[in-house]
Formats: C-alpha cells, structure tokens, sequence
C-alpha cells in the first residue's frame, strides 16, 4: 500500500495523496489500474521531460526520497526538493509523449475531479462508503436472505424486511444510482467490468447474497479462502445452467420424491422418517459426490440419520430396492444377530458413476437413533482408509456428514468431532456436512432448541464456511454443493451446507404435527413440494414440457412397482446385504474356532526390549531427559534379567505384531506418555522442538506403521472415532485408553450402541481394545474405578448356562459373546491379550481394567519365558503357593480379579496363612470361565469359596460373577463376598476412610 501512494504521489499534490492513494489501491483489481500499477510500481511522467523514472527497480529509492523529504526539506539534495515541491503541475496528455505501460492521470474519471488535482473530499468518502457497502453485504447478507421455503422464520434484524437495512448508514441518494464507482480488489462482482454504476452494485451484491443462498465466510481468517469463495458466489452467470444440467437436476429430485411418494402409498402406517420437504437433499448429494469423483475421489464414506435414509440408500447409493422394501415385510432373518429397524442400517456400494464414467465406493455408517453419535465413527473410518491406501492428502476418501437442524447444534459431540478435523493424527483432510434443516426438532421450536441464530453456529469455531440456501431452489442448491465439493478438494477443510426446508409431516409418518405447530403446518399443507415448483419452472421457460416430466416419474414408477413385486418373493431378509464395512478375504478358509499362538521367540523378545530401552541409534546429539535416561536403564536391566514389567509387556505385544505386518494404533488423552508416566513411547529432545524419537516405529526395517496420537481432551469422539478406525481393518490392532476409567462413561453412547451390541445389530465386528486405568488406591470418587459393573452387565453370555465342555471351550465362548472383559494381574497375560485380540479368527471388543499402581510393583512382572513360545494367555491363574500344592488342606479360596490379589497375597504372608488359603485369580471375568472355576473348586472340595473386591458390593465384578459361581458348581455350593459394602459412590475421598475399609476388606478375606 505505501510504496502505491508514494508512487502516485509523484502526480498528486502532497496534502491529498494519502486518502486517494488508499482508495485508488483497494481499486487494483480494474483493467485500467492493470495498466497503470506493474509490480507495485508505477510510472508517471511530467512536462520537464516526462522520464519514467518510478519503475520496480527505482521505486523504493523514490520512496526513500520522499520519506525523507516529508520529515525535512532539507535533507534531500535540491533537485529533489524542487521536484517534491512542483510536482502538482501535470502536462496536457496531448503535448507529452505518453511512455510504454503508462496512462494520463485524464484517463481516469475520478468523479469529476479536474486532472492534477487531488479528489474532493465527498468523491474520497464516496467510494470508501461503496467499499464499506460491499463489505458489509458480505458480512451480513446472508441475515436477510431469501432462505425459507415457507416465509415464516425471518431473522429479528432492524429494517430486515428491506436489504437497504444493510446500507442505511451511508448518505446516498438517488441521486448518486447512476454514478460509476470503481470496484475495489474485494469483490468480483464486476466480471469484467472495473467500474458499475451504483444501482448495479447493489443489485448485484443483493442477487448473490441476499437472494436464494446466504453465504456465511468473512470470519475466516485467510484472505485467500475469502477471496476463493467471492469468486464463486460474486462472478456473474455462476448460477447459469445449461439445459442438460437442469434436466439432470429434475431427474433426480423425481427420483427422490418419487422414492417418498412409493413408500407413502405402499407403507401408509409405516415408520420410514421420509424425506418430504427436503427431497433435494438427494440431488445435492449426487452433486457433491459427482464433482468430488471428477475431482479425484474415489470412496465416500457417510453418516446420517434416520431421516431421508432410505432414500439416500436407494438413490444415491443405488441400494437394491428390492432390498429396501424387504425390510417392510417383517420377515425372518436368514442370519444371526438381532437386527435393526430399516432406518438404521447402513450399506456397502461399489458401483460406476454415471455423471463422471468413474468407479466409486460408498458406504453409509450404521447408526443408532443417538442422532450424531456416528460422526466421529465415519471420521474414524474415513481416516482408516485413507492410512491404508495412503492417502496422506485425503485426495481419494472423503467422509460426508449429514445432519438434523436440531442436533446438530444440540449434541455436544458434534462439537468434539469438528475439533479433530484439523488435528494431525485424526483430520479426514475435508468433510462436507450437510444439514437437512426442517426448521425444527422434534416438536420443539429452533427458539427453544437454540441460543445461536442458525443451527450451523458450531462450524464457525473452525473456520468452515457455511452456505445456507433455500432447499426449494435446486439450482441455487447445485451451485452451493459443487462449490463445497470444491471448497474441500482445495483447502481440504470442513464446510457445511444448510439446506433450509421444512418436513412435510410429523417427525415420523404417524405423528400428527398440528399438535405443536399449527400454523407452520397450515402453510405447509397449502406449500407446492419443490418438484412441482421446480417443473413448473422449467416447462416455463421451455427446457422441458410437461409431457417429459410426466413420463420421467412414470418411468421411475415403474422401476419401484418392479421391485416391489421382486421384494414380495423373498422369504428370509439377510443382515449380512446391509454390512457397511466388509472385510473381503478375511473369513474365507479359516477354522472358526483355531486361534494363532500367542507366544514369540525369545529372541525377538530381547529384540524388541533392546531396542525399547535403547536412545536414538546413530544420534549422539539427541538431548534425553534424565529422568528417562533412568527408566531406559531400567528397562535394559530387565532386558538383562529377561523379565518385563507393564511397560515393557505392552511395548513386546506391540513390537511383535508390528514384526508380523500388524498395523498398530494406540490413542488417547496422554497416551504417548502415560497418564502415570510408564509407557514413555515418544521421547523429546531437550533443546530442540518438536524433536521426537519413537522406538516402536524402529523395530524392524519391514515393520507396519505404529502409531501413538495424543487425542483432544475428549471421550465421546475419539472413542467414536477408533471404533471407526477399527470398522475398516481387521488386521490391525486399535487401542484407545481413557486417562481414568472413570472417565470412559462420557463415551456412553458409543460404549452401548456400538461397541456392545454392533455386531448384534449390524453384523459388524470390531477388535477396538478399551484400555481402562482401574483400581481403589484412594485416589477418590472419580479416579478408581472403570465401572467394570456395567461393560458386565452388559455382556452377552447367560449366567444359568454351562456350555459344553470341550477342546475349544475357551475359543466358543469368545465367539458366542458380543465382547471380552479382562483385569489381568501380569505382564505377561496383558501380553498375550493384547496378541490374541489378532490371534482370533473373528473380531472382539476387548475391555481391558488396566492397573495404576502395579505399572511399577515390584512384584507385577513376568519372565520372558511366560511370553514365548508355548505359553499363552491365562484364563484363570491357579495359586502355584503351598495352598495349590496341598490343596486337600486348604480351609478357604479366595477368588479375586486385578490389583487387590497383590494386597491379598501380601497380607495371607504377614499372617502366616499361605497354607490355609489359596487365591486365585480370574483374568478374564467375561466371557466366564466356567470349565477352569469348576476345575478349581473341585480341586479344594473341603474349602470356603469367597469372592474378594475391592468395589462396592453393588459394583466391580460380584453381581456378574455370583450366579456364574453357582452355574459352573451346579449350585452344590455356594460363594461368599468379600468386600466393601454397598455405596452410591465408586470411592471415599478420604485417605483414612479408604485405609480402614481397605483393612476391613484384607481382614475379612485373609482369615480362616
């Protein structure tokens, strides 16, 4: 900006160059400033001899000069002095030579104002306000906007009833319609044109901002990403179609309000959640997906729900209908599982796109009816594929999201997931998120279901442009969506579109709407759909006739009527056709009940603990904290000894699965430390940021990637997401680790609707392990407990029934449950867990209680040889003391499960009693090992059986394991509890408190 006011200085008179010149530069986007300014550098002439001295290489030397002759006069050489001084004399355009790329300042039409001389005041003021009058349409055009179908929301603005509320404060007449204003750089409206009168400006600006589109971008904070979008919405003829692309539009908003009105005729008092009102979400869908095809992407990957389901599967995905209408039967399964209702399966489709002649991939999540629980799921899936068809740039997988109006700002994890889009370890590189806006929740007023002015505030906190556009305007919607498909190919960031409709009916078919909203559904009754209005359209302006209209609807017509008749002779409906995350390959020509050796070579063992406890090979410079300098030393010692403790056990499963081709995912709050600082898999220069070392990524020159993320401080979203990232691979083993256990239960929904029951509803399998910090240490109410209770509860096996006994007891009972619950005690069995979650011929959630306090006893370690070759994981672990040998003498059993076994042991020692009672340890409580408690039992038939815990009776794992108890001993005899009483709170906040119940826990347990 300066170095353009000092050059023009050189024609203006000194008092008047500053205001003109700041104008004059905000105006470098017209042809004839082109002309004028080269290089930020402009040439001028005079009538002394009209030397073109301001050139790019003189122009700063001017500038110089001329900075130095503003402070004083004299300190310039008295040429310059002269020349500074007589510079408000210009010669007639007709007597001096006009030089190459230069203009008379005549050329320029300032208002009037007299060439040589400095523009008046009022002409100066005059174009700042048309610049502030730009702006300010750009800002806050999108309020007054033309954006409901059914005129009744308007935003409670001053003056909103007229678009001239947004230039009410600027002093122009009518007079001043028809004066030119030059455009300034911040705007495109102009096209071609570097200057319009300033009624056209207006027309202009109200046309694209304050018609059918309202376009919400000037809180971004990048120059480029703004200018990018004036582009595409302020260049004249965006919104013209060609009348093979309206055509196109029309087809398709048939198809999708024909899908509706066939449901509606066939399954008049069936829950379908239709789409009426919205219908052009489909077509918008198609749009987004066609560009983002032609544009390189070849898998789509979304999320939605229920509402307008269907539809997107059969029209958008190309679902079978005949599939779709099966689902209405109510005919059995031909499968296992429980199923779902139709709105909320979710599909597979690999098919061609027609539009772009390219093959693409879509999936559409499962989801329950938590609305936006499956956000962070997709993003999950999304970024897995993406990492394993490496895709670093998410140029060929994207994910789109499609919400409710109501939710979208209501559900807090919408807001979690939006924070991952441009973290590191967790962006998709871009999500469009479209919001099917039906102008209500349920049946609650968007003034009562939101503080914010549009339901799409949310977005703002990330810097995704929103574009808000009448949903009864297909053109104005294709226009959005193509631009959005754009936006995210470019920038690759978050975008939303707001598809401001309405909903025909109730929030389902047999829900009656009048109840609530009387007068938006008298309006809505009488209100045309967006077919009709869009057809209308059209055959007005002679694109298509009536006929065609008439003939595309019958044509689709037909093509349901054909596949209903199809769906009339199916017998059996089949889950397994609504899988939306299938696993090609991976169950083809395996023993369903065979798992893989757990154990490794002891040589890779030491391999990886080495390699573990060692600094940066080849890197001398590489600062390492002192502290950690001491835990390496200690971790090569047990190396040495060939002994492992927690860490070391943990880094050993990942080490070898990584040998063996196993992608490696572990993520969570603090996870690349620890939240107890143990596991230390990044270290960190000292001197140098954002200088890492991450040994696990260096096991092995062919090793598969590993990869440790410190997530957002969220539950909710992330473990959504590493579900999500679970879904795609089955070959990959995917840990999330809560900070506390406690903390896990903010992640409810996901816990409940996907990870219990998924496969149950959906035939999906997952292998997530949820690593979850347990145990009563007295660290209070809300740092001791997992609520391991409640993952039980939720199991799937039943207490009353024995299974068979047989070889593959074990490898049944992991396949007949919906998840495994363990609260291993050692290294060596949290080891081969963790290798057997891939070990498995199918996939399991694994709920692991992890320790606090063993992470560093003395005595919770285990030698290589548990984790080597032949050993496996423990089920039960029998007490190996003197009670185990002479068992006949033994007067109790304490059965026990997690850390409290280490306070067990310890006090049966100062008591002297490590003949009389035997403790034996369940590691893992679900599915039960039935086979192995009876085995035990019957080995100490003269003994007391109790259960000792830690939690309260009303917690932990008592009310789970009781009747099991009693199964696995035929009810010949029975269990005690040992432990604390029942409690509201999982722990005492009081250090003393705690000691005394933990004391009367140890006492009770250890006595005879």
């Amino acid at each position: 900006m300066h170095r353009a006011h000092t050059a023009f200085s050189l024609a203006l008179s000194p008092m008047a160059h500053k205001n003109f010149a700041t104008w004059l530069l905000k105006s470098s986007s017209s042809q004839q400033m082109a002309k004028v300014t080269a290089a930020a550098a402009v040439r001028t002439y005079n009538s002394a001899a009209a030397e073109p001295f301001a050139n790019g290489s003189t122009a700063s030397y001017v500038e110089e000069m001329y900075n130095a002759w503003l402070r004083d006069p004299t300190s310039v050489h008295t040429s310059w002095d002269a020349y500074f001084r007589s510079n408000s004399y210009v010669s007639p355009p007709n007597l001096a030579p006009v030089q190459a790329n230069t203009l008379p300042l005549t050329a320029f039409n300032f208002g009037g104002a007299v060439a040589g001389a400095a523009p008046d005041s009022k002409t100066i003021d005059d174009h700042l306000a048309v610049q502030a009058i730009i702006r300010s349409y750009q800002i806050r055009g999108h309020n007054i906007a033309h954006l409901d179908p059914l005129e009744i929301n308007t935003p409670e603005l001053p003056g909103n009833s007229s678009t001239k509320s947004i230039y009410a404060n600027f002093s122009f007449g009518e007079q001043d319609m028809d004066r030119q204003f030059k455009l300034p750089s911040t705007t495109f409206i102009g096209g071609d044109e570097a200057s319009l009168p300033l009624k056209e400006i207006l027309n202009r600006l109200e046309n694209v901002y304050c018609n059918k589109i309202g376009v919400e971008f000037m809180f971004i904070n990048s120059l480029e990403q703004c200018n990018w979008i004036r582009k595409r919405f302020e260049t004249p003829g965006v919104l013209n179609f060609s009348p093979e692309e309206k055509r196109l539009i029309l087809a398709r908003l048939t198809r999708a309000t024909g899908f509706e009105a066939f449901l509606a005729k066939k399954y008049s008092s069936e829950k379908r959640f239709g789409l009426e009102g919205c219908e052009i979400m489909i077509p918008a869908l198609k749009e987004i997906i066609d560009v983002s095809t032609e544009l390189g992407v070849e898998s789509v990957i979304m999320g939605m729900p229920h509402r307008g389901r269907l539809n997107t599967l059969a029209n958008v995905c190309r679902k079978p209908l005949n599939q779709i209408f099966t689902q209405f039967a109510g005919l059995e399964a031909a499968d296992d599982g429980s199923g779902d209702v139709k709105y909320h399966l979710g599909t597979y489709i690999e098919r061609l796109n027609r539009v772009t002649n390219k093959n693409i991939r879509l999936a559409v999540v499962a989801n329950p009816s938590h609305l936006e629980a499956v956000d962070p799921v997709v993003q999950g899936k999304t970024r897995a594929e993406q990492f394993y068809r490496g895709d670093q740039e998410g140029k060929k997988v994207m994910s789109i999201l499609i919400h409710g109006d109501a939710a979208f700002c209501g559900q807090g994890v919408v807001y979690e997931t939006m924070h991952l889009s441009d973290l590191p370890d967790y962006t998709t590189h871009g999500t469009i998120h479209v919001v099917a806006n039906n102008q209500i929740g349920f049946t609650t007023d968007p003034r009562f279901s939101r503080s914010s002015p549009y339901c799409t505030d949310v977005a703002r906190v990330v810097n995704a442009p929103i574009f808000h556009v009448n949903a009864d305007d297909p053109e104005a919607v294709m226009h959005v969506c193509k631009v959005a498909a754009e936006w995210r190919a470019t920038f690759h960031k978050d975008c939303v579109i707001d598809l401001v409709g309405y909903r025909r009916n109730g929030h389902n078919e047999i829900d009656e709407p009048m109840f609530t909203q009387p007068l938006m559904y008298q309006k809505i009754r009488k209100h045309k759909n967006c077919l009709d209005l869009y057809a209308d359209k059209l055959i007005a302006e002679g694109t298509v006739t009536g006929e065609e209209v008439k003939s595309v609807a019958a044509k689709y017509e037909n093509i349901c009527e054909e596949a209903f008749a199809l769906a009339k002779t199916e017998t059996h409906v089949k889950y397994k056709d609504w899988l939306d995350s299938p696993w090609s390959g991976f169950f083809e020509g395996k023993d369903p009940l065979k798992v893989a050796p757990t154990g490794v070579k002891e040589e890779t063992l030491i391999h990886i603990g080495n390699r573990f406890s060692s600094p940066p090979p080849n890197a001398a410079e590489f600062v390492i904290h002192k502290g950690l300098l001491r835990v390496l030393a200690a971790r090569k010692a047990m190396v040495d000894e060939k002994v492992a403790d927690w860490a070391l056990g943990e880094a050993m499963a990942f080490g070898s699965l990584l040998k063996e081709g196993i992608h490696v995912r572990l993520s969570g709050q603090d996870v690349e430390r620890g939240t107890f600082s143990h596991r230390h898999h990044v270290l960190h220069h000292q001197l140098v940021d954002k200088a890492t070392y991450n040994s696990l990524q260096h096991m092995y020159p062919d090793q598969a990637p590993y990869s440790v993320s410190n997530s957002s401080l969220s539950e909710y979203a992330v473990l959504g997401f590493e579900h999500g990232y679970s879904m795609t691979n089955p070959n990959a083993l995917v840990l999330w680790e809560a900070q506390f256990g406690d903390f896990s239960n903010t992640a409810q929904s996901i816990i409940d609707q996907f990870i219990s029951s998924g496969q149950s509803k959906w035939v999906r399998q997952s292998g997530l392990v949820m690593l979850l910090p347990h145990g009563m240490e007295g660290m209070g109410p809300e740092h001791s407990s997992c609520r391991v209770e409640r993952f039980l509860q939720m199991s799937s096996d039943d207490p009353d029934y024995f299974p068979p006994e047989s070889d593959e007891f074990g490898v049944r009972q992991l396949h007949d449950i919906n998840w495994i619950v363990a609260n291993c005690t050692t290294p060596a069995n949290y080891y081969h867990i963790l290798r057997r979650q891939i070990a498995l011929p199918f996939r399991k959630p694994l709920i692991l209680c992890t320790p606090k306090s063993l992470l560093r006893h003395p005595e919770a370690k285990s030698p290589f040889s548990e984790m080597s070759e032949g050993s496996e994981f423990q089920r039960i672990i029998p007490d190996n003391g003197p009670a185990g040998q002479n068992a006949s003498n033994v007067k109790k059993v304490v059965f026990c499960s997690g850390r409290v076994y280490y306070d067990l042991t310890k006090t049966r020692k100062e008591k002297q009693l490590e003949s009389d009672i035997a403790i034996v340890r369940v590691e893992q409580i679900s599915p039960f090992p039935f086979d192995l408690v009876k085995e035990q039992a019957n080995l100490y038939k003269n003994a007391e059986l109790v259960w000792a815990q830690e939690e309260h009776k009303n917690q932990g794992s008592w009310t789970y394991v009781q009747p099991r108890f009693l199964t696995a001993l035929n009810h010949s005899r029975d269990v005690s509890y040992v432990g604390r009483a029942c409690g509201a709170s999982t722990a005492t906040g009081s250090k003393a408190q705690h000691i005394r119940e933990l004391n009367a826990l140890l006492n009770d347990a250890i006595s005879t």
